[in-house]
């Protein structure tokens, strides 16, 4: 049997069930009580598990991700959700100078069992200061786990699995995603997050995507299906650690390999990722790695600004299509 449930309620329904398993768990962050957070993620959860559990929190970045990592250290398990990437970047010291380095500089005697939580991606007309992917700053830093869950059953499951996870885990929504619909399958459980997802079989190129661009992946390959190329798709869900084992296995049986990513080309995890494929795939490979990326630009506010910026499904096909000599 299966539900058709939105990513948002998927993840409220995650939040929920995380609060009543474990009075060691709360969450905290901007309005996260009253409103019920910026997508609604937690509305109605501080009148079923109280403020203390479910804390507002001041605007300030670096003081609520710090005190959700002292709490962290003091034997909770928080979940601190930051509005957007982009002002996550005011607890840049906390996160990478604390969060990422304190089992390290203890010895190993202290973990940091926080997970934070925070929106993503663009295409909503924000613009520049709420909507870039930035997920390659932090799949960068040893010491951090960093997810995407790309699914509504990846939305309701991972964060069980990122709160079993002993250090940080960095879990990134794309904010396009959360009013999105999808089937959620009885039986569920907890989420590998070592291990990436092949979303769509294939024989003649691997596409790699991960949170907002799988949808796009998925949908060219369709496209690319009917033109007699059948595209595997590979959801990777966790981009740090990157699950190597299943995209070189992909790409030694296709031969080829796309690589969709909302970030920027330069220094960016589509850099990455093709060069993890080269080092060691070089010989299986009939053809360059492709990279679909957002324009080097800040994200743009309007609409067909912003839509020629992003990746998109025609791009993905023609990269494809480039890899194939088509």
């Amino acid at each position: 049997m299966t539900d058709t449930i939105t990513y948002r309620d998927a993840l409220h329904d995650a939040h929920r069930e995380a609060l009543e398993a474990d009075d060691r768990v709360l969450v905290m962050g901007e309005d996260v009580a009253d409103y019920g957070g910026t997508y609604a993620v937690t509305k109605g959860l501080h009148e079923e598990f109280g403020r203390a559990r479910v804390r507002n929190t001041p605007l300030s970045e670096s003081g609520f991700v710090g005190a959700g990592i002292g709490a962290a250290l003091g034997g909770l398990r928080p979940i601190v959700e930051v509005m957007t990437v982009n002002f996550s970047l005011l607890a840049l010291d906390q996160i990478v100078n604390t969060a990422a380095t304190y089992l390290h500089m203890s010895g190993g005697q202290f973990n940091v069992p926080v997970v934070i939580r925070m929106a993503t991606g663009a295409g909503r007309q924000l613009a520049a200061q709420h909507s870039h992917s930035l997920e390659a700053w932090y799949a960068h830093v040893p010491g951090l786990r960093v997810v995407a869950p790309a699914t509504v059953t990846d939305a309701r499951w991972m964060l069980a699995s990122a709160l079993d996870d002993p250090d940080p885990v960095i879990m990134f929504e794309h904010a396009a995603l959360y009013a999105s619909k999808g089937e959620l399958s009885d039986g569920g459980g907890p989420v590998d997050l070592d291990r990436a997802a092949i979303r769509r079989p294939g024989s003649d190129i691997t596409i790699c995507a991960w949170g907002g661009t799988l949808s796009k992946a998925l949908e060219a390959a369709e496209e690319l299906g009917s033109d007699g190329i059948e595209a595997e798709v590979i959801d990777l869900r966790t981009l740090r650690p990157l699950d190597d084992a299943t995209i070189v296995q992909s790409v030694m049986r296709t031969n080829r390999a796309v690589v969709v990513d909302e970030g920027w080309r330069s220094v960016g995890l589509s850099a990455e990722i093709s060069a993890r494929i080269t080092e060691q795939c070089f010989y299986h490979l009939d053809a360059p790695v492709g990279r679909v990326c957002s324009a080097e630009v800040p994200i743009p506010y309007p609409s067909h600004l912003e839509q020629a910026a992003l990746p998109q499904v025609p791009a993905v096909v023609a990269a494809a299509k480039a890899a194939m000599n088509r």
